[in-house]
């Protein structure tokens, strides 16, 4: 989810909950989460970073898929793989950091990051993959118009 501030494109990063361990750095992540029932993947994402971040946004487009394979670390140990889609979202309202309360234990805090940085800030790769993307878009559409289906 972007935002322009005091000439800047930011975008809405999460630290998950969960301290990092000694020695490593902070995740910041891209807010997201599971299709609920009868929810469209757009209508998903929407209500995602409402979630995790407290504010609404409005759907400008898709920029892409995130596809990869990890293995639980519970249960059965199992693979899994996964697919992971990603809109591009312009704030519409709400203060950043305002999330309910049993949202803490997924999300420990949230801030703004300059859109520029993302791509170096990130914690994983497919989300540093999805900021330069949105960096692409707005060089490409300086109006920031919704994307051609």
């Amino acid at each position: 989810m972007l935002r322009q501030m005091r000439g800047r494109w930011w975008v809405a990063a999460i630290e998950p909950a969960g301290r990092p361990s000694p020695g490593k750095k902070t995740v910041l992540a891209l807010p997201k989460g599971l299709v609920d029932p009868g929810e469209t993947p757009p209508q998903t994402a929407l209500r995602e970073v409402r979630e995790e971040t407290g504010v609404e946004a409005t759907l400008v487009g898709k920029l892409g898929d995130i596809k990869y394979v990890y293995t639980r670390s519970w249960a059965d140990g199992e693979r899994v793989f996964k697919v992971v889609s990603f809109y591009l979202l312009r704030y519409q309202s709400g203060k950043l950091g305002e999330i309910a309360p049993e949202m803490r234990v997924e999300v420990s805090r949230v801030e703004w990051v300059p859109l520029d940085d993302a791509p170096r800030l990130l914690a994983y790769k497919g989300e540093r993959e999805m900021a330069a993307k949105a960096l692409e878009y707005l060089a490409r559409n300086r109006e920031f118009k919704p994307m051609n289906k």
